[in-house]
């Protein structure tokens, strides 16, 4: 849906075609794992490296604050505080107490 979506973006942006598959394939490249590890686009849940859990906005291709290292992304813990590598995590492996929490902390709203 994202692709179909980005694919006539970049159709009215007048894009040459194998520019359009760069997008798409870019899109893909970060988007269809997150679909697959049961992790949503947008307000997701992510652990940071010290073990703690809140939510940040996540888009593929698209990070303002925060440093997108693949699957992994730079950003400032809002319960340590400090920096840290931070991945998504898969709301279902959390206990309900534990999703509580992560939705209950959140960093700033800045996309």
């Amino acid at each position: 849906m994202l692709a179909v979506y980005v694919w006539v973006v970049a159709r009215r942006l007048k894009l040459r075609r194998w520019q359009k598959l760069v997008i798409v394939v870019a899109l893909a490249g970060e988007g269809i794992p997150l679909l697959r590890r049961g992790v949503g686009v947008g307000n997701v849940i992510v652990r940071c490296r010290q073990g703690h859990l809140f939510t940040t906005i996540w888009i593929p291709l698209a990070s303002v604050k925060s440093l997108r290292l693949g699957p992994y992304r730079l950003q400032r813990c809002p319960v340590g505080p400090h920096w840290s590598l931070v991945t998504p995590v898969d709301p279902a492996t959390l206990s309900e107490d534990e999703r509580r929490v992560a939705t209950e902390t959140r960093d700033i709203r800045i996309p």
